[in-house]
């Protein structure tokens, strides 16, 4: 067994600003990702919070070892969870939200693209009672991006939402999101796959709920490394937004 130790004293929830303690559930979704998942949960885990951490995961039906590497982690921090078939990234990370018991939550993939040690400067404007959504806005550069198309891609479903919404924010597909876990749970996502990011922020900016936005790391991996989203998911993302904004106002 992988025992990862933790210091009590960091683990503990703490006060600041005046805000309530508070207990952060990172959730991780998972699709075959047996080269990625140790280094990813180790790379989580040592980062040091200012808050009580928990790192859900959600095996979303991997058939390539994962389910093996993660058997064999040891940490109580963790919260492993299996579906037994591919249910898409929306439906791994409603499993997971299901499953956590933090205050807030915020998402992190298992391929090792977002960097852990960023999410403290997220947690930051929460924790600074300057903002309770708060979004990391990833720098495209020739060495973070995946493809010309790819960066082009996120920046037009991006300025989509923000000619819909007559808002700026920066980075739609960024899976950085972090927000209280009621909130999350209010939103009631519904999209299975990657759509579920412009869900996300659709329903939020419908309900005039503006993130406040924090620079991040970013290094993208190649198609032959594992990179899953396609052109597909940004057309269905622009119908995801659409489709969001005439809905009435939520509430």
């Amino acid at each position: 067994m992988w025992n990862l130790s933790h210091d009590s004293d960091i683990a503990r929830a703490v006060t600041y600003a005046g805000v309530a303690p508070v207990k952060l559930s990172i959730l991780m979704p998972v699709y075959n990702e047996a080269k990625s998942i140790a280094s990813a949960v180790k790379q989580a885990l040592d980062v040091t919070y200012p808050v009580e951490v928990e790192l859900v995961i959600v095996n979303d039906g991997s058939q390539d070892g994962t389910g093996e590497v993660l058997a064999a982690l040891d940490d109580p921090r963790l919260n492993l969870i299996t579906h037994p078939q591919n249910k898409g990234k929306g439906a791994a990370i409603k499993t997971a939200v299901a499953g956590a018991t933090g205050d807030y939550m915020v998402i992190l993939d298992a391929d090792l693209e977002y960097d852990p040690q960023d999410i403290p400067r997220l947690l930051q404007p929460v924790l600074d009672g300057h903002a309770k959504v708060v979004y990391g806005n990833r720098t495209f550069g020739s060495h973070s991006s995946f493809s010309f198309w790819y960066v082009m891609g996120n920046k037009g479903v991006t300025t989509a939402a923000n000619i819909l919404y007559n808002c700026y924010i920066s980075d739609l597909e960024t899976c950085f999101k972090l927000m209280p876990l009621e909130l999350y749970r209010s939103l009631n996502i519904r999209s299975a796959g990657f759509g579920m990011e412009a869900e996300v922020t659709g329903k939020l900016l419908r309900q005039r709920i503006r993130p406040y936005e924090v620079p991040i790391s970013y290094r993208a991996r190649s198609r032959e490394e594992g990179k899953k989203i396609t052109w597909k998911d940004g057309v269905e993302a622009l119908w995801i937004l659409a489709r969001e904004r005439v809905r009435k106002p939520l509430g």
